[in-house]
C-alpha cells in the first residue's frame, strides 16, 4: 500500500487486512522511541522523544544537542497559561525538528513532598494550576500537529520503589487532587496520548487498572486518544490489554511478543476483540499523525538542532519569567550603577551547568550560559564582579566532555564494543566510535552480535586548563576500572558499592587524586564490562541487577581537588571586601533526580555554612537559588535578598542577569509550599514506601491547604512572590449564572493597580471556600481560578477577570460515585496569595446538582 492510499485508508477496513501477528506488533515498539512499521500495508513508524523540559532525541549514546527550557516549577511560576501556551509551540517545533511527532510531556503529577526526585518535573503542589498549565502545555504542542503525551496517569509523586508502590489514598484524594490535573487536560486540550505511571492504586498496577484506564479515562472523560506505558512499566500480557493500554514501551516488547500474545488467546485471557480495539486505536492514531505531519513521517528521520537567535530570546525570557523574588530587604536587589562598585559572586553553581533536573529530562544542551556567565556579559558600566568558590555542592565530580579528546584531537573519546568469551576476556569487536560526552549510557543502544557477556574501552586524553591536584571519578552501571597513563587509579570492579548513578541501579562514585599540569595531556582509559561484581553488597543489590539488562552505563567526572576550609576562608575574605554579595547555589542533576528520592531538604555539602559565614562577612548578601523544589534556609534571617531561580534551562545565566539588574522585574509566584523543616511537609512521615505501600494520610491536605488547616507558618506560602514595584487589588466583583446546575458559572473581576515607580506584572488568585455544612471534611480554601495582569505601568490600573465554573463549587461525592455541588453560600476570597487574601464576597448555588464526565 502506499503513502497516498495509507493516509486516506478506513481504519476498520485496514483493520481487517492486518494478520495477527501484525496487530500484536502494533501494540509494541521495535525500540526505544518508535512505534512499529508495517510494511506490507504502508504503515509508517512514528518516532517519540522525551520532554518536558525540551526534545532530547533519540539516542543516549549519541545525543543530538538541543534547546533546554525551564523546568516544569519554573514554568508553573509564571502563573501565565498564554505563556505555557507558547512553550508547548515551541515544543513542538523542537520535536519536528528531532524527526519526531510525539512528545512525552508534560509531567502533571502532584508535588506531594518536596523530596520527590521528579518534583521538578511537575508543575505544582496545587491541582487547578498543574491542571492548567498541562492544558495550556498540550494546547500548545497539539496546534503544531505534535502528540502530547501527558503523563504519569497516576500517582507517580515520589519515585520509592516506583514499579512496585501502591499509592493509598481514599477516593476523595484520587479525584480532587492527582486525577484532577488530567482530567482539566483532558477537557480543554484532549491529549492525544497518555502514559500510565509505574505504580499501583488500590493494589493494582495503573497500566493493568481497568477503573483508571477504561472506566475513568475513556468512558467517563471520553479520551479516544491511545495509552502506552512507562518504559518497562508493563508487568503482563493479559491484564494490560483487558485495562485498554495500547502501547508497551519500549521495544523490543517483553510481553507483548506473537507467542505470548497468542497463547493469551488460546488460553481466552484475552480476546480477538480486544486485541482488534487496541490495534484498531494505534492505527487511528499512526494515521492522525501522518497526516498532520508527512514531512516528518516520511522524512529523512535526521535530528536536528534547531538554534536560532528568536528561540534563545524565547528561552530567555521564559526563564526571567518564572525566577520569583522572595525577599529583598532594604531593596538590595536589583544591583545597579550608584547602588554597588564591587559584587562578589559566590558558590560552585555560579560557573557550573545546573540547567535541569537528572533523570529522563535531562539533555545534551546545545549551549549553556551559566549565572557567572550572564552576570559577566550582562553587568551593568562602573559595577565590578569577582569569583570565590566557596564550597562545593556536587554528589558526582562533574563530567568532563569539554577537555576529552580522541588521538587524532577530534573532540571527545573512543568507545570499542567488544563481545567477551565465558572467562571474560575481549572478543570479537562490534563498533568502534568516537563519543563527546563522559556520561555514556547503553539503555537505547547497542550493536547486534553481543553475547551475554561483552565489554567496552572508553579512551581519551583529558587535557585541563590546571595544575595542581586534580580528583577523578568513575561511577558505573556493570563494572569498570579507571587506568590514568596505564595506571589504574580507580577499581570500581571487584569490590562496589551501592549508589544511585542511572536511576539507582549503578554503584556509588569511586575517586582518586592525580597531579596534573594545565595543558598536559593524561592519557584516560576505562574498561567495562556489563555485569555487576560478585562482592557487590546484598540489600538492593537484587533489584539492581535485575535492572541492569535496562540501565547500563559509565560516569566519568572530575575537577579540581578542593581544599574545603580555604575555599570558604577565601569566599568569606572576598565578600568583607566587596559592596554586595551574590551566592549562587542550591540542587544539581544528580541529587534532584529521576529514580530516588532526596534524603533531606537541606542543601548539598556546606552550602548553608557558606551562606551564615558570608552573610556576617557582608550584610549586603543575595542568595540565589537553583531547584526545582522546596529546600531547608537556615541562613534566611541573616540574607537581605533571595531569588528562587529554579532550573532555568540554556538560558539561565543570563535570566538571572535581567533579574539581579533589573532588566526584568520579577513576577514569579511560588507554585509551591517552601516549609520551614520536613517535619511540616503535609507528607510528613509518609514520605516513601512501607513495605510496597505509600499512605497518603494528609488526604485533601496536600501543599498550602496543610499549612491553612495545622495552623503552621512556611517560609513562603503557595502564591506569593515579590517584585521591585507594588501593587494594589480592589474593587471585587462578583456575578453568577445557572447557579443550581452542571452549567454554572461564576464570573470574578478586580482592578489591579502599579502603586510604586517601575513597570511590573501582578497576578491575581481567586479561592473558594464551600459552606462548613455540606457534611463532609473539605480545605477551608481551594485555588480555583487566577489571572495575571501583565506590565503594567507606574500608576497603570487594569481590570482582570477570572472565570469559573462548576468545578470551582464541587467536591467528589463517594457514596454516590460522582461530584457534587450543594445548595449554599460559597465565598470567594481574591489577592496575590494563598496567605494574602484582602478581597472576599459571597455567592450562591441556588439548588444542590450532581454531575459526572467533564
Amino acid at each position: 500500500m502506499s503513502k497516498d492510499n495509507f493516509l486516506n485508508a478506513s481504519v476498520p477496513v485496514l483493520l481487517e487486512q492486518l494478520e495477527l501477528d501484525e496487530k500484536i506488533k502494533l501494540l509494541t515498539a521495535p525500540n526505544w522511541w518508535n512505534t512499529n512499521e508495517i510494511e506490507r500495508l504502508g504503515i509508517p513508524p512514528i518516532r517519540m522523544s522525551d520532554g518536558p523540559n525540551g526534545v532530547r532525541g533519540s539516542s543516549y549514546f549519541h545525543p543530538t544537542l538541543a534547546q533546554c527550557i525551564p523546568c516544569a516549577t519554573s514554568l508553573g511560576a509564571t502563573f501565565d497559561t498564554e505563556l505555557a501556551r507558547e512553550v508547548g509551540q515551541f515544543l513542538a517545533d523542537e520535536s519536528k525538528s528531532k524527526s519526531s511527532c510525539i512528545l512525552l510531556a508534560p509531567t502533571v503529577n502532584i508535588q506531594r513532598t518536596p523530596l520527590g526526585g521528579r518534583a521538578y518535573e511537575s508543575f505544582s503542589e496545587d491541582p487547578h494550576l498543574s491542571g492548567s498549565f498541562a492544558a495550556a502545555i498540550v494546547d500548545g504542542v497539539q496546534s503544531k500537529g505534535v502528540a502530547a503525551c501527558i503523563k504519569h496517569f497516576v500517582g507517580n509523586d515520589q519515585e520509592s520503589e516506583r514499579y512496585a508502590a501502591d499509592s493509598v489514598m481514599s477516593e476523595r484524594a484520587l479525584r480532587e487532587i492527582y486525577l484532577m490535573p488530567f482530567m482539566l487536560a483532558q477537557r480543554d486540550a484532549q491529549p492525544w496520548a497518555y502514559m500510565t505511571s509505574y505504580g499501583r492504586i488500590e493494589g493494582v498496577h495503573c497500566s493493568e487498572s481497568p477503573k483508571l484506564l477504561r472506566d475513568i479515562l475513556r468512558k467517563e472523560w471520553g479520551f479516544d486518544g491511545i495509552v502506552m506505558s512507562d518504559w518497562y512499566g508493563t508487568y503482563g500480557v493479559d491484564e494490560s490489554m483487558n485495562a485498554g493500554m495500547d502501547l508497551e514501551m519500549p521495544g523490543p516488547p517483553r510481553w507483548r511478543t506473537p507467542l505470548l500474545v497468542s497463547h493469551c488467546i488460546s488460553a481466552q485471557k484475552v480476546s480477538i476483540k480486544t486485541i482488534d480495539a487496541l490495534a484498531g486505536r494505534m492505527l487511528a492514531f499512526v494515521q492522525k499523525l501522518a497526516r498532520k505531519n508527512p514531512e516528518v513521517v516520511w522524512g529523512d528521520g535526521v535530528e536536528r538542532l534547531r538554534d536560532t537567535p528568536e528561540g534563545r530570546g524565547f528561552c530567555r525570557r521564559i526563564a526571567a519569567e518564572g525566577i520569583t523574588l522572595l525577599k529583598n530587604e532594604g531593596g538590595v536587589l536589583p544591583l545597579q550603577k550608584g547602588k554597588v562598585k564591587t559584587v562578589a559572586v559566590v558558590g560552585s553553581h555560579a560557573k557550573g551547568k545546573i540547567i535541569s533536573g537528572g533523570g529522563s529530562a535531562a539533555l545534551e544542551a546545545s549551549y549553556v550560559v551559566t549565572p557567572w556567565e550572564g552576570l559577566v556579559a550582562n553587568v551593568p558600566e562602573g559595577v565590578e564582579l569577582k569569583y570565590a568558590l566557596g564550597c562545593e555542592a556536587h554528589k558526582h565530580l562533574p563530567m568532563l566532555d569539554k577537555y576529552m579528546t580522541t588521538k587524532d584531537g577530534k573532540p571527545g573519546w573512543t568507545c570499542t564494543i567488544f563481545n567477551r568469551d565465558e572467562n571474560e576476556q575481549p572478543g570479537e569487536v562490534l563498533l568502534t566510535s568516537v563519543v563527546k560526552n563522559t556520561l555514556i549510557k547503553f539503555s537505547d543502544f547497542l550493536p547486534s552480535g553481543l553475547t551475554h557477556t561483552w565489554g567496552i574501552t572508553l579512551k581519551g586524553d583529558l587535557t585541563t586548563d590546571y595544575t595542581g591536584r586534580y580528583e577523578l571519578g568513575l561511577a558505573v552501571a556493570g563494572r569498570a576500572k579507571l587506568y590514568a597513563n596505564g595506571k589504574m587509579i580507580v577499581d570500581n570492579w571487584t569490590q562496589q558499592r551501592n549508589g544511585d548513578f542511572l536511576y539507582s541501579v549503578g554503584t556509588a562514585e569511586e575517586r582518586a587524586v592525580i597531579d596534573v599540569e594545565a595543558g598536559k595531556p593524561v592519557e584516560v582509559m576505562i574498561e567495562y564490562i556489563n555485569t555487576r561484581s560478585e562482592n557487590a553488597p546484598k540489600g538492593l543489590t537484587e533489584r539492581r541487577t535485575a535492572q541492569l539488562g535496562i540501565m547500563l552505563g559509565v560516569r566519568f567526572g572530575g575537577c579540581p581537588k578542593v581544599e574545603a576550609d580555604e575555599a570558604m576562608e577565601e569566599a568569606v575574605k572576598l565578600a568583607s571586601e566587596c559592596d554586595a554579595v551574590v551566592v549562587v547555589g542550591g540542587l544539581t542533576p544528580e541529587w534532584e533526580c529521576e529514580g530516588f528520592d532526596r534524603p533531606t531538604m537541606h542543601l548539598p555539602g556546606r552550602q548553608d555554612e557558606l551562606i551564615s559565614k558570608v552573610a556576617k562577612a557582608n550584610p549586603n548578601t543575595i542568595v540565589c537559588l537553583q531547584s526545582g523544589s522546596a529546600v531547608s534556609l537556615p541562613w534566611l534571617e541573616s540574607v537581605k535578598g533571595l531569588v528562587q531561580c529554579w532550573y532555568s534551562g540554556n538560558e539561565a545565566g543570563n535570566a538571572i542577569a535581567d533579574v539581579l539588574y533589573g532588566t526584568v522585574n520579577p513576577s514569579g509566584r511560588m507554585p509551591l509550599t517552601f516549609p520551614v523543616r520536613i517535619e511540616d511537609s503535609p507528607a510528613y512521615p509518609n514520605l516513601a514506601s512501607e513495605n510496597g505501600k505509600i499512605h497518603y494520610r494528609e488526604d485533601l491536605f496536600v501543599g498550602y491547604k496543610h499549612f491553612q488547616n495545622k495552623g503552621i507558618r512556611p517560609h513562603f506560602a503557595f502564591g506569593y512572590g515579590l517584585s521591585y514595584t507594588t501593587f494594589s487589588v480592589t474593587d471585587l466583583t462578583v456575578k453568577t449564572a445557572s447557579t443550581s446546575d452542571a452549567s454554572f458559572a461564576l464570573e470574578v473581576g478586580v482592578k489591579v493597580t502599579n502603586t510604586g515607580a517601575v513597570t511590573g506584572s501582578e497576578t491575581v488568585q481567586a479561592y473558594v471556600q464551600l459552606p462548613d455544612d455540606i457534611g463532609v471534611t473539605t480545605p477551608r480554601l481551594q485555588l480555583r481560578g487566577f489571572a495575571k495582569a501583565r506590565d503594567l505601568a507606574p500608576g497603570e490600573s487594569r481590570t482582570v477577570t477570572i472565570r469559573m465554573g462548576k468545578y470551582a463549587v464541587s467536591f467528589w461525592d463517594t457514596p454516590i460515585n460522582a461530584w457534587s455541588a450543594r445548595k449554599g453560600t460559597y465565598v470567594v476570597h481574591v489577592g496575590t496569595s494563598s496567605d494574602d487574601l484582602p478581597l472576599q464576597s459571597t455567592f450562591e448555588v441556588a439548588q444542590t446538582f450532581e454531575w459526572s464526565g467533564i
